[in-house]
């Protein structure tokens, strides 16, 4: 793998030091197990339990139901890694509980599994990468995971996006989905109101009486900043004109710059060159430059 690949990657690549070098063997009843071998072991699926602090709260039942069918025709591809359960009883689950809440449903009574000596802080950030990388979380739950890892083991935003191979600004505006009432969070635990809506409710004094009528009405993010904005006795933003994009004179030009600001809530000037030409997005805080990329990224906003 080239060094381009691994760097991409980030921090992501102990998960894979984990599972890679690991030895498939199945002990007999009485071998005793250290915590610390990275063989696969079959472990029964009563002994294992959900960590508490698990990121992930939320399972989408027909996704379990679709992973369920695919382990009663193919099993477990993938060994789950567990923990010697505080309590001293049994294993608990570090990452991979959906795989284990899916092989319940398949019937099975063995599940693979990766036996590893963590600790607290260990555990949450592996589930916390497991979650993320394969963008199973929701943003609240991954904002939640977070705080966690900040106020109980003392990571530095810049700590934990350097953990998740993400942008600082990406942590920070995730940490601000906290202070939305709780009402708020649960829309969004429950996919009934998107990244986007959220962040423009915050500090919004009726937040909750808004994200209802978003989902009753359904608002877009530009009507629910224009809302705010006016709420708080503020005007439509002047559109600056840009001297170093001067803004076509092309009836057609003119109106996709209109289309493209107003989706966007930010200046769109295009220089239209012939066939070629260039655009440009003025930007006022970097609040704004990180929702930008999430909307070019294709990413929830």
């Amino acid at each position: 793998m080239s060094a381009a690949g691994e760097k991409k990657r980030g921090l992501g690549r102990g998960l894979d030091s984990l599972l890679g070098d690991a030895i498939r063997d199945r002990p007999s009843n009485d071998t005793p197990v250290a915590p610390d071998q990275s063989s696969v072991r079959l472990l029964p699926i009563a002994d294992l339990k959900p960590h508490p602090d698990q990121p992930r709260r939320h399972f989408a039942q027909t996704a379990l139901e679709e992973l369920a069918q695919s382990i009663r025709e193919r099993g477990i591809i993938q060994p789950i890694v567990v923990r010697p359960a505080p309590s001293g009883k049994g294993y608990q689950i570090v990452a991979g509980e959906r795989r284990w809440r899916a092989a319940q449903r398949a019937a099975l009574h063995e599940i693979p599994a990766i036996i590893r000596d963590f600790g607290d802080s260990e555990t949450l950030e592996i589930a916390l990468i497991e979650n993320v990388q394969r963008e199973d979380l929701n943003p609240i739950e991954e904002a939640e995971a977070y705080h966690r890892l900040t106020e109980d083991f003392g990571h530095s935003q810049k700590a934990l996006a350097a953990l998740v191979d993400k942008s600082r600004s990406h942590v920070a505006n995730l940490m601000r989905l906290l202070d939305l009432p709780n009402s708020v969070r649960a829309l969004m635990l429950e996919n009934r109101l998107q990244m986007g809506h959220a962040r423009a409710l915050i500090g919004f004094d009726d937040a909750e009486g808004l994200a209802h009528r978003i989902e009753r009405d359904g608002l877009t993010v530009r009507d629910v900043e224009k809302i705010v904005r006016q709420s708080k006795g503020g005007a439509e933003p002047r559109r600056r004109a840009s001297t170093n994009s001067p803004k076509s004179d092309d009836p057609d030009i003119k109106a996709l710059e209109t289309q493209l600001s107003d989706l966007l809530g930010l200046d769109v000037a295009i220089a239209s060159e012939g066939s070629s030409g260039r655009m440009t997005i003025r930007y006022g805080s970097l609040d704004q430059l990180d929702m930008l990329c999430q909307r070019l990224s294709g990413g929830d906003f």
